[in-house]
């Protein structure tokens, strides 16, 4: 574990980032490599556990952390002599979710010849679009089989320098990755500055999925909200409650964009003309939001919000 660098870190006179660590685990000796984790909330070393990706997950859940799988189907660049890295363990139980949307594992997947690699290097925002088709279809799976499975997505960010022949670029420098693929927390009170204090409710936030992945490149996702009420109740992203009479669900768009209200796996309600919608849910299951909009001359995923689970 990397120790001594968490805290707040202050830029100019009125900017300042909350640096907090977590780690991929894998194991290293396993060919072709797989299965690698992400994990959160986690004081102690865990990469003795790596080769037994339960007992990884076992490890994570004892001392309330929380756990990803990391970018699950990622296809691999041999232009760039880089193999997939996907999760093939399918066997395990109680990870906290899964990456559904890494940025580089996407920008890599373009990699097919000289000429895209160098078009998607310079130009990337033509490229990246959103998670891929199956990994979507991968967490509906699971959700349909009734796992709580939430979502995390990032950047992946190394900022290497990479070169195809006498070019040579950093893919990406971190400014720029930064304004891509972010995972943005709900929390119920604001930040204190403190750094006890923020890091439990960031922490908190990703292990209770009270999370949503966005796209903020083409437009800030800043405010997006999806949320349910029931009887003298209430839910946000990544919570549940009973249907009983009934559950209204509620989307809140920061613009108008093409959302989708999702339930086991299958389009419930669909909104392209404003930017709130309301649905009555009558049967439990999990219902998520997935948000497009277009940019570059086509439409781009946006917003993937966790699910809120609706049980009987």
């Amino acid at each position: 574990l990397v120790r001594g660098v968490e805290g707040y870190y202050h830029f100019g006179t009125d900017q300042r980032v909350l640096l907090l660590t977590g780690e991929e685990v894998h194991d290293p000796r396993r060919q072709p490599q797989a299965n690698h984790m992400l994990i959160y909330g986690v004081e102690q070393e865990l990469a003795p556990h790596a080769p037994h990706s339960q007992t990884l997950i076992e490890q994570v859940e004892a001392v309330e952390g929380s756990c990803y799988l990391a970018h699950p189907l990622e296809k691999s660049a041999p232009l760039f002599d880089e193999p997939a890295i996907p999760w093939v363990d399918w066997t395990v139980e109680g990870y906290t979710g899964i990456e559904l949307w890494n940025y580089m594992s996407e920008f890599k997947s373009h990699l097919n010849s000289p000429l895209a690699a160098l078009q998607a290097a310079f130009r990337p925002e033509r490229f990246i679009s959103g998670p891929f088709p199956q990994t979507l279809a991968l967490w509906d799976q699971l959700l349909g089989e009734g796992r709580r499975v939430r979502i995390i997505g990032g950047a992946d960010a190394h900022a290497n320098r990479h070169s195809l022949g006498p070019i040579s670029r950093v893919v990406f420098p971190y400014e720029y990755l930064f304004r891509c693929v972010n995972l943005h927390i709900l929390t119920p009170r604001p930040f204190s500055g403190d750094l006890e204090h923020d890091k439990r409710l960031v922490l908190n936030a990703l292990r209770d999925g009270n999370t949503f992945v966005g796209y903020d490149l083409p437009a800030p996702t800043r405010g997006f909200r999806f949320s349910a009420q029931g009887l003298n109740t209430h839910a946000i992203m990544g919570s549940w409650l009973r249907v009983g009479d009934g559950v209204t669900l509620q989307v809140a768009c920061p613009q108008i964009a093409q959302s989708r209200l999702i339930h086991n796996g299958k389009v419930v309600l669909e909104e392209s003309e404003g930017t709130h919608s309301t649905f009555i849910a009558t049967r439990p299951g999990a219902y998520r939001v997935e948000v497009y909009l277009p940019y570059k001359g086509k439409p781009r995923g946006w917003i993937f919000s966790n699910p809120i689970f609706i049980t009987n």
